[in-house]
């Protein structure tokens, strides 16, 4: 047996899961249909602690089906870096300043990560609101 696998203590093991089990992480998706919408959405959020950080990745191209037509267009994806525990407001914020009818808000879980990424996304979320 190597004694590498050694080289983490049971206590850090310990502290680790803790820290996970504490706050959920998410990657919350939304698209915007222009660069201002999505920077104004973008800056909200980030200065309201609703999120940590939000990447806005340009020329993403949508295929859906709206009031009974296919319709196809170019737009801005947002990744949007929170906790479940600011979900509530952060969806409520979204659809508050949102130009669409129906935005996108979806949900994904972090099952896993960098300990001192998720650890510095808690300290920019407010999750008192």
């Amino acid at each position: 047996m190597s004694h590498r696998l050694w080289a983490i203590s049971p206590f850090t093991l310990r502290n680790s899961f803790r820290y996970r089990a504490a706050m959920t992480h998410q990657i919350v998706l939304t698209t915007c249909p222009d660069q201002e919408s999505a920077d104004a959405l973008a800056v909200q959020l980030v200065e309201s602690r609703l999120a940590a950080c939000v990447n806005i990745v340009p020329g993403i191209r949508s295929v859906y089906r709206w009031k009974g037509e296919v319709l196809k267009e170019t737009e801005l994806l947002l990744v949007i870096k929170s906790s479940s525990t600011c979900f509530e407001s952060l969806k409520e914020a979204i659809l508050a300043r949102h130009p669409y009818e129906l935005p996108e808000v979806i949900a994904v879980a972090v099952n896993a990560g960098h300990l001192p990424y998720l650890a510095w996304i808690d300290s920019q979320l407010d999750t008192h609101q």
